[in-house]
């Protein structure tokens, strides 16, 4: 494992730096949902974990609409923060990934039990089946479990021993990043995550 000890954790959320950032970027028209996910954390807190990751997983993915960064950014990739997915209402499959993440958190699930983690997904189109790449988060009820995994191609919570139409590549969190193959892909996106945590911190994540 490749530590990260001296990147920003996640630890808390200020809801109303939140919203001022929301307000300024993307208009009192977002707010509610805003108010909604904070809503949503709220009414959790006191709920089991499991509780907390069937709730989290619904919800990103009811709220936010699946798009692709060239849409929504005009980029080919970009890691939107909890605030500019909300601020935008959409986006890709990291950002629903990143979402859970930070929720998950903020609800008071350990660093240590959650990884994002880069895969290869089975997918069927008309010319037949393709792999894609693709990013889920895992939660580890213990570091030796069988993560269960929060997607959202499949939106129901299963175990990763229960997706064989996903390969792991590597996966990290905000303590390290677990290399796999591919490692020029790994600190591309090492990089990448450096900066969405120092955005994320910047807005009211703590």
């Amino acid at each position: 494992m490749l530590s990260l000890s001296s990147l920003p954790m996640a630890l808390g959320v200020d809801f109303d730096r939140l919203q001022q950032v929301l307000l300024s970027r993307f208009g009192a028209d977002r707010v509610p949902l805003l108010l909604e996910w904070q809503r949503m954390l709220g009414a959790e807190r006191k709920t089991t974990e499991t509780e907390k990751l069937r709730r989290v997983n619904d919800f990103v993915n009811r709220r936010i609409t699946f798009d692709d960064d060239i849409s929504v950014w005009g980029q080919n990739d970009y890691w939107a923060t909890p605030t500019e997915i909300i601020g935008q209402g959409r986006g890709d499959c990291e950002d629903f990934s990143i979402a859970k993440y930070f929720s998950l958190i903020d609800l008071g699930i350990p660093i240590n039990k959650l990884r994002l983690v880069y895969v290869k997904a089975v997918q069927t189109g008309p010319a037949g089946t393709f792999l894609q790449a693709h990013m889920v988060l895992a939660y580890y009820a213990t570091p030796t479990a069988d993560p269960l995994v929060l997607d959202n191609l499949n939106p129901q919570i299963l175990p990763a021993s229960q997706r064989s139409d996903l390969s792991p590549i590597f996966s990290f969190n905000s303590a390290g990043l677990w290399q796999g193959t591919g490692n020029n892909a790994s600190k591309s996106n090492l990089s990448r995550w450096q900066d969405l945590l120092a955005r994320a911190r910047a807005e009211g994540f703590q």
